[in-house]
């Protein structure tokens, strides 16, 4: 199993981001995770990439509990994963040639990483990989000078260029139009499977989840809502999954409303 979670709870703070929840994922799997704003959609992501550590329960990571490892070999397996922000955190004077081979720094040496960031050591490599988000053109410019949704790009070239075993996602293509979009999540899914690389991406576009993902999970409230095969989501199960999203402000913290969510 690639990734296994086990009652797994996430606080930040007094706020409960995720509570009690398990799911594995195995070596291959494409699955989308969506759900209303707030759910706890991007914290299960970090979870998954040890970005942040579990406030409860046991997460497992290429059979290994990362948070009982040492920082060395924590980082090790890191190096293993890849992840694409929503919001790529790229230095605006940073080129997007250097950008995209910074994904195999974790993999590099020292002398060879610093090198990169004078002297780009595989411009051809990134020029391939940025060619097939149609960016090409776009391999000297800074990145401060690119559009968000092409920043979102760059961080997709930039994942895979790294060829991690695990390619996590965050709301990759929410700065896109629609066909971009779908272009892009197609690569992706293309990518997983020739290279037998373990996919899960979250999405705020629950067509996109259910045109391109085999799996999806539904999260609300920081917990599982339901987990299915994409083809067994229905309009019932979708309708509670997003019920009274805005009814209520965040700002007031009252009780949230119970919605009953059909199962698979």
């Amino acid at each position: 199993m690639t990734i296994a979670l086990n009652d797994v709870g996430l606080r930040h703070g007094q706020v409960r981001a995720l509570e009690s929840v398990s799911l594995h994922i195995a070596e291959g799997e494409r699955v989308a995770i969506i759900g209303p704003s707030g759910a706890g959609k991007s914290s299960l992501l970090h979870l998954m990439a040890t970005a942040v550590q579990p406030s409860a329960g046991r997460l497992e990571l290429f059979g290994e509990q990362p948070w009982a490892l040492s920082a060395r070999a924590r980082q090790r397996l890191r190096a293993r994963v890849g992840l694409v922000h929503q919001a790529p955190p790229l230095p605006p004077r940073q080129r997007v040639v250097t950008a995209v081979l910074a994904g195999r720094l974790g993999q590099w040496g020292t002398l060879r990483g610093l090198l990169n960031l004078v002297y780009p050591t595989d411009v051809a490599g990134a020029r391939d990989v940025l060619g097939e988000l149609g960016l090409a053109e776009k391999l000297f410019v800074q990145c401060g000078q690119l559009s968000g949704g092409q920043l979102q790009r760059v961080g997709i070239a930039r994942a895979l260029y790294q060829r991690p075993e695990v390619l996590l996602a965050d709301e990759p293509v929410s700065a896109m139009d629609p066909v971009l979009a779908d272009h892009s999540l197609s690569l992706l899914n293309r990518h997983a499977r020739a290279h037998g690389v373990t996919l899960v991406a979250s999405l705020h576009a629950v067509e996109l989840a259910l045109t391109h993902f085999p799996r999806v999970i539904g999260i609300r409230e920081g917990q599982i809502a339901f987990d299915c095969a994409a083809e067994a989501v229905s309009n019932q199960m979708l309708d509670a999954l997003y019920a009274n999203e805005k009814l209520v402000p965040q700002a007031l913290q009252e009780p949230a409303l119970t919605v009953q969510i059909p199962r698979c």
